[in-house]
């Protein structure tokens, strides 16, 4: 077996940085973190990868996945009752755990394409993403489309490649796809042995430690094989570079199998030897960097209803720079006021606990009751916006359709608490017609409905409409009123009041705008911002 493997990459918590922090510190607290989003098509086992995951970091005693039967099915992340009763995420969850002197804060995203929204907005908030990839079906659509999204924000990538229990592709051959298809170097840091009945564990390249559920010969078939696909992949492949990894040129591969928590702790250990600590965040004026004294956050997930028992409303916050305390008080930006700090939480899924501090890189639950909206920056004082939150323009409107016309006013309050967690998007008609709601895909619009019956008490249904495009319009005032006066009955207002055209046709949308030149119609809407 060859000896000259690449080398390890530094293993302590601070290697990404020039020198390391003095334990106690701010800066040491933040180099400690890793925060990072797991993204995968549906069905490739990123949420059984959660669950081992959180296991391995001690976190939970019995993990679960979503083929399991009965109570071996309740995996920690997906806690709402669609994702049980379907076995599929449809809202991000954030898990905060310990790890190697790490802390982890693990954003586990719907994989199922009708919630990308809700996955975009989540992947603005992690400064790592591991990309779970199944090994029998390699990169598959949504995998390419998230990737995508990580690409646009240099996201570091971790890819694990997942089921090799089972038939799967070659190694090399999945590696030679992840490189020709995403365009992006590929450098083995693990090496499976054996392979579908037969795997039985992996070999890590950086440390040269076999990793296997039971014992083998040098001579047994597998190690055979091992060694020399070894030869081969050290002759052909990419060492690891940390600097192009953290540039997202290069990701480290990791082979293994969730179901049977192979390869799981390989993970792991590369998140807390070389995974990124926060990055840098954009904002309106200026980049905000992580070790700045200065306390900021921005609000990327608003949760309403977690405790049914409470109506509670959550605002998930990334902490961009700084440490939070509790107590503190805080400038809500968008609105100009203080807003006091008494209850922040560390989350896990629906679990929760009250955080005294919290350091740039943490994600933190903040209760409110529709003061916080997504896309909302909190500073200390200074006037920041932090940017790269969008709404995308639906692709689905549906107007809809109350059973019981004696709960119109809970409704009413049900669907803006909904679409400002971002389940849907909310239309009201300038003409007083019932309300429109936009989506991606079709299971949003079921999972809407579940969840105004579940925890509003309120049936509805959903009826056509004749419009198929929605475009926020912007253009000077007067000219903006006269179009909507003239175009009324194809005029919504947004949850944040901001003019909607709403068209029946791409051809009626095009026309609408060439009669219009000083007016524009924009597919998307950067929350919280006016727009430009």
């Amino acid at each position: 077996m060859p000896m000259n493997a690449a080398a390890p990459p530094d293993t302590t918590p601070d290697a990404t940085t020039d020198a390391p922090a003095a334990p106690g510190t701010i800066a040491h607290e933040i180099a400690r973190r890793r925060t990072f989003a797991i993204i995968s098509h549906p069905d490739a086992g990123k949420t059984t990868l959660t669950e081992r995951i959180l296991r391995a970091g001690g976190a939970i005693q019995m993990a679960g996945n979503v083929r399991a039967k009965g109570e071996r099915r309740r995996t920690r992340s997906d806690w709402m009752g669609i994702e049980r009763d379907r076995g599929i995420s449809v809202v991000t969850s954030v898990m905060t755990f310990e790890y190697g002197d790490c802390i982890f804060n693990l954003l586990d995203t719907p994989g199922h394409e009708d919630f990308s929204e809700d996955t975009y907005r989540t992947l603005t908030a992690v400064d790592a993403a591991v990309m779970v990839i199944d090994a029998a079906k390699g990169i598959e659509a949504r995998t390419r489309k998230l990737f995508e999204i990580c690409r646009l924000r240099d996201i570091p990538i971790v890819t694990f490649i997942n089921k090799m229990d089972r038939e799967a592709q070659d190694p090399f051959a999945l590696l030679d796809e992840i490189s020709s298809s995403l365009a992006l170097d590929t450098s083995p840091a693990t090496w499976p042995v054996g392979r579908a009945a037969k795997f039985v564990g992996t070999y890590d390249l950086y440390r040269r430690e076999l990793h296997t559920t039971e014992p083998l010969e040098q001579s047994d078939p597998r190690m055979v094989q091992l060694s020399e696909e070894l030869e081969l992949a050290e002759a052909a492949l990419p060492e690891f570079d940390l600097e192009s990894f953290n540039a997202g040129h290069l990701t480290p591969v990791f082979f293994g199998s969730a179901m049977k928590e192979i390869g799981v702790t390989d993970l792991l250990d590369a998140l807390a030897s070389f995974g990124p600590p926060p990055r840098d965040q954009a904002t309106e004026t200026r980049s905000v960097h992580a070790d700045e004294e200065a306390m900021t956050a921005l609000v990327f997930k608003i949760q309403a209803n977690m405790d049914p028992n409470h109506r509670d409303r959550m605002a998930f916050a990334r902490i961009c720079s700084g440490r939070l305390q509790r107590g503190m008080r805080l400038k809500h930006v968008r609105i100009g006021k203080q807003f006091a700090l008494h209850t922040p939480q560390f989350f896990f899924a629906r679990d929760r606990q009250l955080a005294e501090e919290a350091f740039a890189g943490d994600v933190v639950g903040i209760p409110n009751h529709g003061t916080l909206r997504i896309g909302d920056t909190l500073t200390e004082g200074e006037d920041l916006r932090f940017t790269g939150v969008p709404y995308f323009a639906p692709e689905i409107l549906r107007r809809v359709r109350l059973d019981d016309a004696m709960k119109a006013k809970k409704l009413r309050q049900a669907l803006t608490e909904l679409a400002e967690e971002g389940v849907v998007q909310l239309f009201r008609p300038q003409d007083g017609s019932p309300p429109i709601v936009g989506v991606v895909g079709t299971l949003q619009l079921d999972v809407l409905q579940s969840r105004l019956k579940g925890e509003y008490g309120v049936s509805i249904g959903f009826e056509s409409t004749p419009y198929n495009l929605a475009r926020w319009v912007t253009g000077p005032r007067e000219k903006l009123e006269t179009f909507c006066s003239v175009n009324r009955s194809a005029m919504a207002d947004d949850i944040d009041g901001d003019p909607v055209f709403l068209a029946s046709s791409a051809f009626m949308m095009r026309r609408t705008a060439e009669g219009q030149p000083e007016l524009a119609f924009h597919d998307i809407k950067q929350i919280g911002q006016e727009i430009g």
